[in-house]
């Protein structure tokens, strides 16, 4: 109980300002409950004590029925409405909030969790969470209101209402034992969901590789799997609900015969009269079904509830995943110096970088060159702190990378991987993510020099054209080139490329090529190529070998220096011929 009512406090926090649609549909409640209460008592009453004049009973009768009526109709009407306004401002907050908390998980705790953990998370338990006020709140005004009925039974026959009391402690010690276990299924269901979903989602997301690969055969056979994991663990939660709802049934059952006994015994004992055992009788769908099925149904729906709330206050309270932490230092313009200093870093227990230490001065263009796998590609990671380093330390214009805000470090990195993320947005839209304010010259020219003006240009929409989920409508190339005019838009001092034209053609790479000489000088860059003919330009390369830096020099340095380095480049030469 505890637990519920500390979460629907922290609920309630979230949709604080809708505060006054709380409280008129609770104030409505309220008026139907008494309402509920009341007439059940004077329609006893009525025929219990029925009036010599039967056209006068039955006008009278008639009004109280259409004014009952009339109020239940602006009841549900309000309520309806203010249910809604309080559940859609909620939930939306609540949206917002987990999905800013899941941006500031580490990489290393997302790499391990599926996208569907996510997904329902943001979706589904928030909506849970926030129909607790609203399908709760109905749940509770009836079971208000089947208290009203046993109160008009009480004031009918007390031999009666003891009846129906131990009945209902009896009925409802059986529905709660049913929530209970339907609860243990639900989290068992849950849990599969989300894999479930998180596999459907990579479905639909690798649908052109899982082609490519031939592999729709046997990923079909580990969906099948899954589904029918989820469809199972589905049956046993609705088997033991089944289960619970027959033996509830029979025991229902044997309780009206009982009742139908007692009430012919005390009509027998000249206790009640004929008419008063119709009423008493008629009651028995309120206080015996009704009451335990809005208990029932107000209970679940708390468990179910507290699940979800449980679930997604462990992501915002950091319990579950591992937040990114920043320092707090602001650096109010930042030059471009870099260093690693006796870096290790690994992904599980593999060590990548091993001791790893440089420095690179403000405003030069440095490569990276290794084999696949010696770290490269770690080193912009830990330099954007997508992942924290395990001994050692990065510097940033002599600043501990750790001792910065996210701003000072995320605002002044721009980094280009080989295979970047578009959004599911227009071309103007994925640009202006990096700069609200972008300008539709800013725009033309960020595009001019990754270039890309020309393709946009033949597009019916032009710069308002739709590509698609992760930039589906465009090439690799064209991907790759957005992802590089977004770069030159966010305009930061540090730019980091990660095999960045590796999908692109000759000519538009040697364009390519120019802007980013163009940019030399001017902005720190650091430089992943496969094709070493693209970086032999640089001030300095760098040559990465089990995790360490084994030598640096320029390009002709290497060659004449550097058996490994040479036989690199002497192998894409050879490739290339």
């Amino acid at each position: 109980m505890d637990n519920t009512v500390k979460n629907l406090k922290r609920v309630y926090q979230y949709g604080k300002k809708y505060g006054k649609n709380v409280f008129i549909f609770t104030f409505v409640s309220l008026i139907f409950v008494v309402i509920n209460i009341i007439s059940p008592i004077v329609g006893a009453r009525q025929l219990v004590y029925l009036s010599t004049n039967i056209y006068d009973q039955l006008f009278y009768a008639t009004l109280i029925i259409l004014g009952i009526d009339f109020i239940s109709a602006c009841n549900h009407w309000i309520l309806k409405r203010n249910t809604q306004v309080f559940f859609r401002g909620t939930a939306k907050n609540i949206q917002i909030a987990v999905s800013k908390e899941i941006l500031k998980i580490e990489l290393s705790d997302m790499d391990k969790t599926t996208t569907g953990t996510f997904i329902q998370r943001i979706g589904g338990d928030t909506d849970e969470m926030s129909h607790v006020f609203t399908r709760g709140m109905g749940y509770l005004t009836n079971i208000l209101t089947d208290i009203g009925v046993f109160v008009a039974v009480f004031i009918i026959d007390r031999v009666v209402f003891c009846f129906y009391l131990l009945a209902s402690i009896l009925l409802t010690l059986l529905h709660l034992y049913k929530v209970e276990r339907v609860n243990q299924e639900d989290k068992k269901y849950r849990h599969q969901r989300e894999r479930t979903s998180g596999l459907i989602s990579e479905l639909v997301r690798g649908v052109r590789d899982i082609k490519m690969l031939n592999a729709k055969d046997s990923f079909i056979e580990e969906v099948e799997v899954n589904v029918d994991n989820l469809s199972t663990s589905q049956f046993r939660m609705r088997n033991v609900e089944a289960n619970f709802e027959f033996i509830i049934s029979v025991v229902n059952a044997i309780v009206q015969v009982l009742l139908i006994s007692l009430l012919i015994y005390l009509m027998k004992s000249s206790s009640i009269i004929v008419a008063t055992a119709l009423v008493l009788y008629n009651y028995k769908g309120r206080v015996l079904s009704n009451l335990i099925t809005h208990v029932g149904n107000l209970l679940t729906e708390l468990k179910s509830f507290n699940l979800s709330a449980n679930r997604v206050f462990s992501l915002l309270d950091n319990k579950e995943f591992k937040k990114e932490k920043f320092g707090k230092l602001k650096l109010p313009e930042v030059k471009g110096d870099l260093e690693f200093k006796n870096v290790y870093f690994g992904y599980d227990d593999r060590d990548v970088l091993k001791d790893m230490s440089f420095k690179i001065k403000s405003n030069e263009t440095v490569a990276f060159v290794g084999k696949s796998g010696v770290g490269k590609t770690t080193i912009f990671s830990l330099l954007c702190k997508l992942y924290n380093v395990k001994t050692g330390d990065i510097f940033i214009d002599g600043k501990n990378i750790n001792d910065l805000d996210e701003d000072s470090i995320r605002n002044n990195i721009t980094i280009i991987s080989q295979n970047p993320y578009i959004f599911n947005m227009s071309i103007k839209d994925n640009l202006r993510l990096v700069k609200e304010n972008l300008t539709d010259e800013e725009m033309i020219n960020a595009c001019h020099l990754a270039c890309l003006d020309s393709f946009i240009s033949n597009l019916p929409d032009g710069y308002n054209t739709i590509v698609g989920e992760g930039g589906v409508t465009l090439s690799g190339g064209q991907r790759q080139r957005l992802a590089i005019a977004r770069a030159f838009v966010q305009d930061t001092k540090i730019i980091l490329f990660d095999e960045a034209t590796s999908s692109l053609d000759n000519e538009t790479q040697s364009n390519i090529q120019k802007a980013i000489n163009n940019m030399k000088d001017r902005y720190t860059i650091l430089i992943i190529a496969h094709r070493l003919s693209t970086i032999v330009n640089s001030d300095r390369i760098m040559l990465v070998e089990d995790g360490k830096i084994t030598a640096s020099g320029t390009h002709k340095e290497l060659l004449a220096n550097n058996k490994n380095y040479k036989k690199l480049y002497e192998n894409e030469i050879l490739e290339q011929e």
